[in-house]
C-alpha cells in the first residue's frame, strides 16, 4: 500500500510544472477581458468606428471558440507539448503585434491571431497538466486550480488592464504577455512531456471552416446593422453566415467523428449546463465593457479608480469560483445551478439604479451580488456537462462546456453590445457612432454631452435588463425540469472541473 501511494504521489516536477501550465491558462482568460476599461484609451488613439470597437473586443473570443475543439483533436494526433509550445510562442508574437498596432484594423488583425493561438492553449494545457498527475485525486485538485486560475483570469482582466494604464500607453496590456510567453517557453521543455492520444477518424477540415466562417459572417452582420443601420450588404452576410451554420450543423449529425455531437443535446441536463456556461458569461462580458465606458466616459473616473470599482466584484467571482465545488457537494448541483441565475438576474437589475449623475454604489453592488452567480456557474459546468452523458462521450461533452463559455464571452460583446450600440444610435446625438468618438468632438454643448450619455445609460440598462431577464427564466427553468437528485460529482473527484473523465478525455 505505501508503495503505491510513493508511485502516485506528485513531485515537485509535477507541482512546478502545474505552476508554468497556469501562466498561458491565466493569459487566454485574461486576454478575453483585459481591453474592457481600455477600450477608452483605444478609443481615444486609434479612433475606431463602432463596429470595429467591438471586433476589437471580441474577434478574440470567436477565435478561441471556433477553433478551441478543432486544435483539441489536432493536439492529440501530433503532440499536445508540441502545440503548446507553437501556440505559446505565436501568442507572444501577436500580442506584440496588437500592443504596437497603429491602426484598428491592425490591431483587429492582431488579436484575431491572438485567438487562434489562445485555441490551442487551453486543451493543450488541461492534457499535459494531465500527465503530471497520475493518482486521481491529486489530479482531480490539480484541475481545480486550473479550472479557478482560468475563472480568475477573466475576473482580473479588467482590474489588471485598469491599473496598467494608470502608468503606462495602452498597448501595455498586451506586452504584459510576454515574460510570461518567454518564462513558459523556457521551463515548458524543461518540466512537461509530450502527451499523445490515439484517435480514431481525422479532422473534418470543411467543419472547421464552416463553423468559423459561419460565426464570422453571423457577427459581422449584427455588428453592421447595429452601428450603422439596415443596409443590404450586412443583411445578405448575415442570411450566408446562418446558412452556414445550418449547414455546419446539419453535416455534424452525419459525421462519424463530429467537431461538435450535437446528440448530446437531447440531454436536457447537459444543455441547461452548457446553456449555463454561455449565458453567464456573455451577460459578465458586455456588462465589464459597457461599464467600463459608463464608469470613466460617463462619471468621469479615471482608468485607476475605474478599475479599484470593479476590483470587489472579481475578488468575489474569484472566491467563489473557490468554494463552489464544497458548496455544490453540500446543497446539490441542482441548487447550485439554479442560484447561480437568480443571483446573476439580482445583480444585473441592479444596474437599473446607475444614472448619468451617479451610481457608483449601485454598480458595485451589482458586480458583488452577480458575482456570486458568476463565480457558481464557471465551477459547476464542465462537471455537470460531462457527468450527464455517457463516459464514452465524456471528452465530447468537455469540448462543448468549454467552447460555450468562449462564445458566451464573444456573444455577449456581440449581442448585448450592438443591442446598446443601437440604442446609442437611434437616442444620441447622432454625432458619431458611440460615446467615446462623440465626446471627443470639439466644441460640443453641455446639453448634447448629456443627451449622449444618457443615451449610453440607456443601452446600458436595456443590456443589462435582457440579460437578467434571461437568468431569471433559466433559473425558472433548470428549476422546474433538473432532477431533484441530481448530482454531478462523487467522492473520488471533487473540484470545479474535478472530473477524471475531462482529464482523460484530453489525454
Amino acid at each position: 500500500m505505501n508503495e503505491q501511494r510513493v508511485s502516485h504521489s506528485p513531485g515537485l516536477r509535477a507541482w512546478f510544472g502545474l505552476l508554468v501550465v497556469l501562466g498561458p491558462v491565466l493569459l487566454v482568460a485574461m486576454d478575453g477581458s483585459v481591453l474592457f476599461l481600455a477600450m477608452t484609451k483605444i478609443s481615444e488613439a486609434l479612433s475606431p468606428t463602432a463596429d470595429q470597437a467591438l471586433w476589437i473586443l471580441d474577434v478574440y473570443g470567436f477565435a478561441v471558440g471556433s477553433l478551441l475543439i478543432a486544435f483539441g483533436n489536432i493536439g492529440d494526433r501530433y503532440g499536445r507539448l508540441k502545440l503548446l509550445m507553437t501556440g505559446a510562442a505565436v501568442f507572444g508574437a501577436a500580442s506584440a503585434g496588437a500592443a504596437f498596432a497603429p491602426g484598428p484594423e491592425l490591431l483587429i488583425a492582431f488579436r484575431a491571431l491572438m485567438g487562434v493561438a489562445g485555441a490551442t492553449l487551453l486543451p493543450s494545457a488541461l492534457a499535459v497538466l494531465s500527465e503530471l498527475f497520475t493518482d486521481p485525486r491529486r489530479r482531480a485538485m490539480a484541475i481545480g486550480v486550473f479550472a479557478a486560475t482560468f475563472a480568475a483570469g477573466f475576473a482580473i482582466g479588467p482590474v489588471v488592464g485598469g491599473q496598467l494604464l494608470s502608468s503606462f500607453w495602452w498597448g501595455s496590456v498586451f506586452l504584459i504577455n510576454l515574460p510570461v510567453v518567454v518564462l513558459f517557453l523556457v521551463l515548458a521543455p524543461v518540466l512537461l512531456r509530450e502527451v499523445h492520444a490515439s484517435r480514431t477518424g481525422r479532422i473534418d477540415v470543411l467543419s472547421v471552416l464552416l463553423s468559423a466562417a459561419g460565426i464570422l459572417l453571423t457577427v459581422y452582420a449584427i455588428k453592421h446593422v447595429a452601428a450603422e443601420g439596415l443596409a443590404p450588404l450586412p443583411v445578405a452576410t448575415g442570411i450566408v453566415g446562418i446558412v452556414t451554420l445550418g449547414w455546419f450543423a446539419r453535416r455534424q449529425l452525419h459525421l462519424e467523428h463530429p467537431l461538435i455531437d450535437f446528440r448530446l443535446f437531447r440531454d436536457r441536463v447537459f444543455t441547461i449546463a452548457v446553456i449555463t456556461g454561455l449565458l453567464p458569461l456573455a451577460a459578465w462580458s458586455a456588462v465589464a465593457y459597457l461599464g467600463g465606458i459608463y464608469l470613466q466616459s460617463v462619471l468621469g473616473l479615471t482608468v485607476l479608480d475605474a478599475a479599484l470599482v470593479a476590483l470587489p466584484g472579481a475578488v468575489v467571482l474569484t472566491v467563489t469560483c473557490i468554494i463552489t465545488p464544497a458548496l455544490a457537494a453540500r446543497i446539490g448541483t441542482r441548487a447550485a445551478l439554479v442560484t447561480c441565475h437568480f443571483f446573476i438576474a439580482a445583480g444585473l437589475l441592479l444596474l437599473l439604479a446607475t444614472s448619468v449623475s451617479g451610481g457608483i454604489g449601485w454598480y458595485v453592488a451589482s458586480t458583488v451580488i452577480a458575482g456570486i452567480g458568476y463565480g457558481i456557474s464557471f465551477s459547476v459546468v464542465a462537471d455537470t456537462a460531462v457527468a450527464a452523458v455517457p463516459a464514452e462521450r465524456a471528452g465530447s461533452a468537455a469540448a462543448i462546456a468549454e467552447t460555450s463559455n468562449e462564445i458566451g464571452n464573444a456573444l455577449g460583446i456581440v449581442l448585448l453590445g450592438s443591442l446598446a450600440a443601437l440604442i446609442f444610435r437611434l437616442q444620441g446625438p447622432d454625432l458619431a457612432g458611440t460615446l467615446n468618438g462623440t465626446l471627443q468632438i470639439p466644441g460640443l454643448a453641455p446639453a448634447v454631452i448629456g443627451d449622449a450619455k444618457s443615451a449610453f445609460v440607456t443601452g446600458l440598462h436595456a443590456a443589462a435588463v435582457i440579460a437578467g431577464i434571461l437568468h431569471a427564466a433559466l433559473g425558472v427553468f433548470a428549476l422546474r425540469h433538473l432532477p431533484r437528485a441530481f448530482t454531478s460529482t462523487d467522492d473520488a473527484c471533487p473540484g470545479p472541473l474535478g472530473q477524471d473523465t475531462i482529464a482523460e478525455s484530453s489525454v
